[in-house]
């Protein structure tokens, strides 16, 4: 075998084998690319409707229970719903219980007014799902209850009544164990889909979301890509056999024509000159357009992973201004961001409403005790002094009317300390603790830090300091066994200081059930936009509370 010919089988099997290696990596890779792209894509879909169905029912359960309407907006001839749901109020799937299968989901409400019963528009459910931006031409999103019956209208089946349709997957099948996953199996019409899925956090209703694209319209692209390589290899190979040809004789012919040098030396003739043709090529890198590319989708598979998993302030940059990936993620985020902002204002918001509610109905209470109950005994114990002449009789009921007025002068300082309004939360709080102190051994030391005059602590927030100050030593007096709390009231410019102590036994914050004292501490804290930190150490518990002062 002479030397032109081994180096042309041995540079076109390496081109080739390369060949083959570059395009089977590279069809690998975006492969795999596209698939977690695919799937994370679909996740920050399906999160999105999750989200704004789960927003949808807590939104409209708020404005149910907060109605004052309480009479049944439904049809008892076509839905028939047990007596035993009707007795529990919360969110439910009704779809079961209609006669002709149809998705309905409803409210029920229990109080002395009687059992209130309302059902959802559902085109508000069917709007979000329709919505079916970045899903192509097969996708869709779709809820299963728990009998494995579809509860939204399928896109395939236009006509069927989503009821009939049994979604028994594997997707939902782990949704319902309460898991959040994606994968690649058949769905309900036994064809193969990208799929992803998540239980709905709704109390009492007990349905599954999936978002699903066909497998077939995801690869499209890959097969296209796998004809081209195959179609780009043996144009290549082929033009890499023209050019080996063509640089053999560059490798060759020096060889050859140091072969005849040497012939024609060896015969003697020594004047005999040659000249030599020297080629040398080298090889550049071709992989830098493609590093480039993967690095830019591995960030934005990593940015989109971070976005379905509501890590929010995640950093991510766009590779350049025509990155419309980049900037299309970017606006997906910050359209989340501004929901999950939104959506804690208005649960804060709530909590604020139903506490001052809570507080404006004690202050009334208070002041009918006060205003109300109170002149009635004080003009019995008038007529007592002078119109009963039984001097026994006169002290035994007096008595009688003088514990009762005392029973309701405490009873109404409780719901609200009138001294509140007047004089504020220090002096407030200044008053109970002394009386309290009258029933206690406990010794209790406070502190009132407060501006007495031009105070810029708001009704609001005085309410707030004094309902967890009471829960703070409710809660020392029943269960901590302190022999000492200390309490210290300040005010500063920009905020106000509540700190306390006590020597009791403390708590494991990391396995004690918070009881609902704690909880309505850091609630009330919470409404007022205030930070808390607890230490629950034996001998040194304490809550140190921030609350910014409302200008």
């Amino acid at each position: 075998m002479n030397i032109k010919t081994l180096i042309l089988i041995i540079i076109n099997s390496l081109i080739a084998l390369v060949i083959a290696l570059l395009s089977f990596s590279s069809y690998q890779q975006f492969s795999n690319v596209l698939n977690d792209r695919i799937l994370l894509q679909l996740n920050s879909i399906k999160t999105l409707k999750q989200n704004q169905i789960e927003h949808l029912l807590k939104s409209e359960w708020e404005r149910f229970e907060s109605s004052e309407l309480y009479s049944q907006n439904i049809d008892t001839t076509i839905l028939k719903i047990p007596d035993s749901i009707k007795k529990s109020n919360g969110i439910y799937d009704f779809t079961r219980y209609h006669v002709a299968k149809k998705t309905t989901i409803g409210f029920i409400s229990n109080s002395k007014k009687g059992t209130t019963i309302k059902v959802l528009d559902y085109s508000k459910i069917k709007k979000i799902l329709l919505e079916r931006t970045g899903m192509g031409d097969s996708g869709e999103s779709y809820l299963v209850g728990n009998d494995f019956r579809m509860r939204s209208q399928s896109r395939f089946y236009p006509n069927k009544t989503p009821y009939t349709i049994l979604v028994k997957t594997k997707g939902v099948k782990n949704a319902f164990k309460g898991i959040n996953g994606r994968g690649v199996f058949e769905d309900y019409r036994g064809i193969d889909v990208y799929s992803v899925y998540s239980p709905i956090v709704v109390q009492n209703l007990k349905m599954v979301i999936l978002s699903e694209i066909d497998v077939d319209e995801v690869t499209l692209p890959l097969k296209e890509l796998r004809q081209r390589l195959v179609g780009l290899t043996l144009g290549i190979f082929l033009l890499a056999v023209m050019l080996s040809l063509f640089l053999t004789k560059f490798i060759t012919n020096p060889i050859k024509n140091m072969q005849k040098s040497l012939r024609i030396m060896a015969e003697g003739d020594y004047n005999q000159t040659n000249e030599f043709i020297k080629n040398s090529k080298e090889i550049k890198e071709m992989f830098d357009a493609l590093a480039n590319l993967k690095a830019s989708l591995q960030g934005a598979v990593k940015f989109s992973d971070d976005i379905g998993k509501m890590n929010l302030h995640t950093d991510f940059k766009p590779k350049s201004p025509n990155d419309l990936l980049g900037k299309s993620l970017l606006a997906m985020r910050d359209k989340l961001i501004e929901f999950r902002n939104n959506d804690e204002n208005t649960r804060i918001q709530s909590k604020r409403m139903l506490v001052n509610g809570l507080e404006d109905e004690r202050r009334r209470l208070s002041r009918e005790l006060h205003d109300g109950v109170g002149p009635y005994l004080t003009s019995l114990k008038h007529y007592i002094e002078n119109r009963v002449k039984n001097e026994l009789k006169k002290a035994e009921m007096k008595k009688i009317v003088d514990d009762t007025i005392s029973e309701i002068r405490l009873m109404s300082n409780a719901l609200m300390p009138a001294s509140i309004d007047d004089f504020g939360v220090g002096v407030t709080l200044t008053n109970f603790i002394e009386s309290l102190k009258k029933s206690t051994n406990v010794t209790i030391e406070y502190e009132d830090l407060t501006q007495q005059d031009n105070s810029n602590i708001t009704n609001h927030q005085a309410i707030n300091l004094f309902r967890i100050t009471q829960e703070l030593i409710n809660n020392a007096l029943k269960h901590a066994e302190a022999k000492n709390i200390r309490i210290t009231l300040s005010e500063f410019d920009e905020f106000i200081s509540l700190f306390y102590f006590d020597d009791g036994i403390g708590f494991d914050l990391n396995t004690v059930k918070l009881g609902l004292g704690i909880i309505n501490i850091k609630e009330r804290v919470e409404i007022c936009n205030g930070t808390i930190v607890i230490n629950a150490a034996p001998g040194n518990t304490t809550f140190e509370i921030e609350l910014p002062i409302e200008l």
